[in-house]
């Protein structure tokens, strides 16, 4: 009887402190939940199919994907085709050098 009446206060106790302990920190948000706010947010004001339409589009668009190496060297040499000598030299390493976009 002892036993029983002592396993019941450990587990009030217990269950006391279950409840008091806090809550578990929040969960950072996936990419899709991500993608959701943003596009709630640009979607404000529409309403019915037009906005049904909009967040379709939105949630399945894909991300531009990044430049390449070769891409990032045919912008560079755009910008630097009336450009000669040393002054083409380090614009072409500064361009090269910046981080992708």
């Amino acid at each position: 009887m002892k036993q029983l009446i002592a396993l019941c206060i450990a587990a009030a106790f217990a269950s006391t402190a279950f409840a008091a302990a806090p809550e578990a920190a929040p969960v950072a948000k996936t990419a899709q939940q991500s993608k959701m706010t943003t596009c709630n947010a640009d979607a404000a004001g529409k309403k019915g199919d037009e906005r049904k339409t909009f967040m379709k589009e939105c949630l399945s668009a894909k991300p531009a994907p990044a430049m390449t190496q070769q891409n990032k060297m045919k912008a560079c040499n755009v910008d630097a085709k009336d450009m000669k000598g040393d002054a083409r030299k380090a614009f072409m390493k500064e361009c090269l050098s910046a981080p992708k976009k």
